[in-house]
């Protein structure tokens, strides 16, 4: 009989669970509020979750597959850069295979979103995807070749703290100490900080800045237009580095109507193909929402131990 792969996503206010079948069907999903602020409380319901999802489907699980917001260091094992400010400095690896005796593997949530989605999702064919989740922070993930790059230092597709070149000084900095980091720029919060600035308005999040501009409100319609032609350049470097044969975003700001039509045409300018060629510089890279939302994440977590017989 195929083997179930268990994924877990480990977010700053859920913990999803998933048991995922090899082709993609899921046999069962569960999702638990994750104990904002504490690492031992964040271990025990991790704990918690892997026994229901066992129960639950019956089937033992010998190895689970985790997305965390932030990268492992391959020096010292410890989390680090995780916008879940109390996972940094752990071993959560370690730590949780004491927990649990099980084999654990943990990877960036956006490199998990990228394995996802080349492997069954809206990359699938492709040889080479960068993925970019837009929502409370920004980050990135690359796949070659079916394949995660984590680089030398485990620092592969960690986009959203590169800095976005030609913006203004910022009095605040990023969580991470830095000033200019993408996340600044592109998360949903910062949309919504920016809108508050130039409006003077305190609006919810970000479908409520789109609704204002739907409804024909300049500073609205101003601020997005400024975050999708931030989103282009971004992306430009991107593609001048690492020349992606998909781009999948993922994330709530991502829904946000027209963004990926737009970004298509934005991104022309920001790409180095040939000199003179201009924004149609005959250069196309699909640009797609991630085909199992959400969801992706869980789902590419899973599929960390997919090479393990």
């Amino acid at each position: 009989m195929t083997s179930p792969l268990f994924g877990i996503d480990l977010g700053g206010t859920k913990i999803e669970g998933v048991v995922l079948m090899p082709d993609g069907s899921e046999v069962l999903r569960h999702r638990v509020a994750t104990p904002f602020g504490n690492y031992e409380a964040t271990l025990q319901a991790i704990g918690a979750l892997i026994n229901h999802l066992e129960q639950q489907c019956g089937r033992a699980c010998q190895r689970v597959g985790i997305g965390i917001p932030g990268s492992v260091s391959p020096q010292t094992g410890l989390v680090r850069n995780a916008n879940s400010t109390w996972l940094n400095g752990r071993n959560l690896p370690g730590d949780l295979t004491r927990l649990v005796g099980r084999e654990i593997r943990v990877n960036n949530d956006a490199n998990c979103l990228a394995l996802s989605e080349i492997r069954d999702g809206a990359a699938r064919g492709a040889t080479s995807v960068f993925a970019v989740i837009l929502g409370t922070g920004v980050g990135g993930g690359l796949v070659i070749d079916n394949k995660i790059v984590t680089g030398a230092h485990g620092l592969g597709g960690e986009w959203g703290h590169v800095p976005l070149a030609h913006e203004t000084p910022r009095e605040t900095a990023c969580y991470c100490g830095r000033y200019y980091c993408n996340e600044m720029f592109l998360s949903g919060p910062s949309i919504v900080a920016a809108y508050g600035r130039k409006s003077g308005k305190k609006v919810p999040n970000v479908q409520a800045v789109a609704k204002d501009a739907d409804a024909g409100e300049p500073l609205a319609i101003d601020v997005l237009a400024t975050f999708g032609q931030r989103l282009a350049r971004a992306l430009g470097v991107i593609v001048n580095i690492v020349d992606p044969e998909v781009i999948i975003l993922a994330g709530g700001v991502s829904n946000l109507d027209g963004l990926v039509e737009n970004l298509a045409h934005d991104l022309g300018p920001h790409i180095f193909a040939s000199a003179g060629d201009g924004p149609d510089n005959g250069v196309e890279i699909p640009i797609k929402r991630a085909q199992w939302g959400d969801s992706s994440g869980v789902r590419g977590a899973a599929r960390l131990w997919e090479d393990v017989t």
